[in-house]
């Protein structure tokens, strides 16, 4: 008990021989010196002798030059030339004043000592039929009938025709439609139930939509009979067809 006893201090003792030691000043936490501060002045030293954003180009006090006025390609040209002699540039003189001529567009003038741009009065320029002392002295009473009646000169009156004979042969769903007075699902007719639901699917699955499975169960002999399983349930609808719609518009 003593031998190990002995054992485990000499281990600690070792351990803590390990150790580095801690720093002298205790404003330093782990892993900092007075080596961090003394690289941290001397970059703030650096730092407040310079600027760090650099200062803005001056702007230039010459005016820009007079933009020319649109006219023939001649005189662009000229104008053309003298903008880039006046601005020291050199450029394509021909194909600008061709560019500016062919637009139609004068040149933009930016330069700061144009006067302020005209107001446009709403009242003129636009249109001239809320202007009452405008529209009295173009137009009259006189003038205004007389415009109605060659308006009235020009309608032409297309009297009704007789309606066009149907000319298609088969079961009418109107018609059909009209004659019964029975809601969907009310059975009416004895229908065979082997097999219903899968024939039913099948044979309905083949429409487009309900109207077309209905004159084909009409043109198969129904309501009457149901040789291809469209009514399963015998009300004389085949594939759930509903003669509501033709009922609520017949009123």
């Amino acid at each position: 008990m003593s031998v190990r006893f002995g054992f485990g201090i000499c281990a600690m003792l070792a351990v803590a021989a390990c150790q580095p030691a801690a720093p002298e000043d205790s404003r330093f936490g782990v892993g900092f010196d007075q080596t961090f501060d003394a690289q941290r002045a001397n970059r703030d030293a650096a730092l407040a002798g310079t600027n760090a954003f650099p200062s803005a180009p001056p702007i230039s006090a010459q005016p820009l030059p007079s933009a020319p006025v649109a006219g023939s390609a001649e005189d662009t040209a000229a104008q053309t030339a003298a903008i880039l002699a006046q601005t020291g540039q050199q450029s394509d003189t021909e194909g600008l004043s061709a560019a500016a001529y062919n637009s139609g567009i004068a040149p933009l003038n930016a330069s700061p000592a144009n006067a302020a741009p005209a107001v446009v009065n709403s009242a003129t320029g636009i249109s001239e039929e809320n202007n009452f002392d405008a529209v009295s002295g173009q137009r009259s009473i006189e003038s205004d009938a007389a415009r109605i009646a060659a308006n009235r000169a020009q309608y032409q009156v297309i009297q009704p025709t007789a309606l066009p004979e149907r000319t298609t042969t088969g079961p009418n769903i109107v018609a059909y439609a009209l004659s019964t007075t029975h809601p969907v699902g009310t059975k009416v007719y004895r229908r065979n139930r082997f097999n219903a639901e899968r024939k039913f699917y099948r044979s309905c699955v083949e429409f487009r939509h309900q109207d077309q499975a209905q004159i084909a169960f009409l043109e198969a002999g129904g309501p009457e009979k149901d040789r291809n399983g469209m009514d399963p349930d015998g009300d004389g609808y085949a594939c759930r067809w509903d003669p509501a719609v033709f009922r609520n518009v017949s009123g």
